[in-house]
């Protein structure tokens, strides 16, 4: 069986295929004078004194990239024959413990493992299961294919088909698929009118929904395009397309083109409304609040913050300041980086 390394070796590259931008836009950046045989020697020392220093192990990985943190397990690996993930799991506890073991996994191994989560025993997590595959492009979709075969020798597809139903997993399934027309320069006017038309005509002109028009438009369309086309669609409907969505289907469906129109109107906005949602209110939805945070630090946290100050009137730093404490509290602020 391939070791947690060599399934992160084969991953790293599949992970870093849609990151041209990446770190433009993130939170987290890469270590200058980064000393990966340094860093190993001061997590093995906090991990073994007694109580364990959590500071340091706070400190180092939440300021390294993901390439950092894997240089960091596989020096980890060779210096003490042992799996810096494993020695993190004995080490730490609870939401912290989640957080650290969420940023030691490639980005498309962490989606992967959220799905799975997501999909695993009794019941479904739709909502997990919506965010990621809503929210990720055709790049990220693909390599989280690849990581999802590796760990669980299984397809992606195969277990989202035999977790759902209906056109509910139409939807998902058409997403997951990672087959959305790229971003082009030209922009076809006839096609955005076409397209406004049928999307009217298949929900709210006729009785009944059409729900494969809007599957096909909106899962193989691409974003600017279908950007274009949700504002064209306001001059044939009444309503806009959020609002005609809530009145032609419901549950799980309703959901999903939500959170799909959503992430395609604006992405950074979507995160920094999934973000408030966990934390507001009595209680907090660590287990979102963890996933967007680890998943986006090094994507688009920058303009997530943005967009959550502009719409919340506080920044997300604070909430996150009111709504968790501890070394939990302080790994998260650490991967902020600091109140806008």
């Amino acid at each position: 069986m391939a070791t947690i390394h060599e399934i992160l070796g084969k991953l790293k590259l599949e992970g870093n295929q849609s990151s041209t931008t990446q770190h433009a836009l993130g939170t987290v950046r890469p270590s200058t004078n980064f000393d990966a045989e340094k860093d190993t020697a001061a997590l093995e020392t906090a991990i073994k004194t007694k109580g364990v220093d959590e500071l340091t192990i706070i400190s180092i990985l939440t300021n390294r990239t993901n390439d950092q943190r894997q240089d960091i397990a596989f020096a980890y690996q060779r210096r003490t024959k042992k799996d810096l993930p494993s020695a993190l799991k004995g080490a730490l506890s609870g939401h912290l413990e989640t957080l650290i073991l969420g940023l030691m996994k490639t980005r498309p191994q962490y989606d992967a493992s959220e799905l799975k989560s997501a999909m695993k025993g009794l019941g479904t997590d739709e909502d997990t299961l919506i965010e990621i595959i809503c929210s990720r492009d055709n790049n990220e979709l693909h390599a989280i294919q690849a990581a999802y075969r590796e760990l669980y020798k299984t397809e992606l597809e195969k277990d989202i088909v035999s977790d759902t139903s209906g056109d509910f997993r139409k939807l998902m399934v058409a997403l997951a698929k990672g087959k959305r027309q790229e971003d082009g320069s030209v922009v076809d006017y006839e096609k955005i009118d076409q397209d406004a038309r049928e999307l009217y005509e298949a929900g709210v002109k006729r009785k009944g929904t059409d729900v494969s028009k809007w599957i096909t438009i909106m899962t193989e369309r691409s974003i600017s395009h279908l950007q274009k086309v949700f504002e064209r669609y306001k001059s044939y409907s009444p309503y806009d397309m959020q609002e005609s969505i809530k009145k032609e289907v419901k549950g799980d469906l309703e959901n999903a083109f939500l959170n799909l129109v959503q992430c395609i109107q604006n992405k950074p906005l979507y995160f920094a409304d999934r973000l408030y949602d966990s934390m507001k209110g009595k209680g907090t939805k660590d287990k979102v609040l963890i996933r967007n945070m680890v998943s986006r630090s090094e994507v688009d946290l920058l303009k997530i913050k943005a967009e959550f100050k502009k719409k919340y009137n506080k920044s997300l730093s604070y909430f996150i300041s009111q709504d968790t404490k501890g070394d939990y509290q302080r790994a998260l602020l650490n991967l902020c980086a600091g109140d806008d």
